[in-house]
């Protein structure tokens, strides 16, 4: 199952590749800053019954050499013979698009980081068929980023980097530096600011260091979960689409809807209760009964309470 941090490893490759030329710098592969970046289809499935996806594959189109792929897999704990997936991906995707082929794989912990190193060979018999390298990056080889000018250049490496070292000693510092650079770019760059703090609440999800984060950025207003914008036309929306459920409900069971009683329901905005008139909506034999079990409401009794 594709877990929240599995999506927001991979996502951050898609959608702002210019972290690659770094990355690339720290595992010793040159990468022309300037390169052109195209994402490929992640589907690698010759037949139906064989339903194989990698998580990110971008076509790369260095200025000083040739195009080649770079799959790209996060991999949080190893995995029994994710090896032979990996080999096969890159077998795959060479003989489809006849281009070079390099895996890149991500990893959050020093034991998987090791094993994902492989090499992961295919043979028998003394004779070595195919041998798999993937490029790995994880705590041992993505830089401690700690300082929040470093941070603000190059904030793609930044945060992969606070995913790479959620689980050391130096993580505290590292969220400190990259979220103090993070409120300083959205004062001119919004957009880029809320982009970067999503990567990372889902990448850490509900781990110490996602709790650390939230601790962090408790005391910002604008991000989400603090009466932020985005936070509150995310509210109304969902405030909303509880309106519309109830009011259906109430439409297909051939209830009517009194003037009142349709705008209490319209002008409500607490969830947990419009939550609990949608429930009641679907049993109620009197629009005027979703009201009934509401302790403020004027009139209730005891009972009804």
């Amino acid at each position: 199952m594709v877990t929240s941090a599995h999506e927001g490893m991979h996502r951050i490759f898609q959608e702002r590749p210019e972290i690659l030329s770094p990355v690339f710098g720290v595992l010793g592969v040159p990468l022309s800053a300037k390169a052109a970046v195209d994402a490929v289809t992640t589907d690698v499935t010759e037949t139906r019954p064989l339903e194989r996806r990698v998580d990110t594959v971008l076509r790369i189109g260095p200025s000083d050499g040739e195009d080649f792929l770079l799959a790209i897999e996060s991999q949080s704990c190893k995995v029994a013979g994710k090896e032979s997936s990996w080999g096969y991906y890159i077998a795959y995707l060479q003989a489809k698009y006849g281009l070079p082929v390099l895996l890149l794989v991500v990893c959050q912990d020093r034991a998987t980081a090791k094993w994902a190193a492989g090499p992961f060979d295919c043979g028998t018999r003394g004779w070595t068929a195919q041998r798999t390298y993937p490029l790995v990056a994880g705590p041992d080889n993505l830089p401690v980023i700690t300082d929040a000018r470093t941070a603000a250049k190059n904030l793609a490496l930044a945060a992969l980097s606070a995913v790479a070292h959620a689980r050391s000693a130096d993580c505290d510092a590292i969220l400190k530096a990259i979220t103090t650079a993070l409120q300083k770019i959205r004062e001119t760059d919004p957009e880029t600011a809320d982009y970067f703090f999503d990567f990372l609440e889902i990448s850490l999800g509900n781990s110490p260091a996602g709790k650390k984060l939230k601790e962090i950025m408790s005391f910002v207003s604008y991000y989400p979960g603090r009466g932020t914008v985005r936070e509150t036309a995310y509210l109304e929306g969902k405030a909303e689409g509880e309106v519309k459920g109830i009011l259906s409900v109430l439409e297909v069971r051939g209830i009517p809807v009194p003037a009142s009683v349709r705008e209490r329901i319209t002008t409500c905005t607490d969830l947990e209760r419009l939550d609990a008139w949608l429930e009641r909506s679907r049993t109620v034999a009197h629009a005027e009964d979703l009201f009934a079990e509401d302790p403020e409401t004027p009139g209730t009794s005891p009972e009804q309470a």
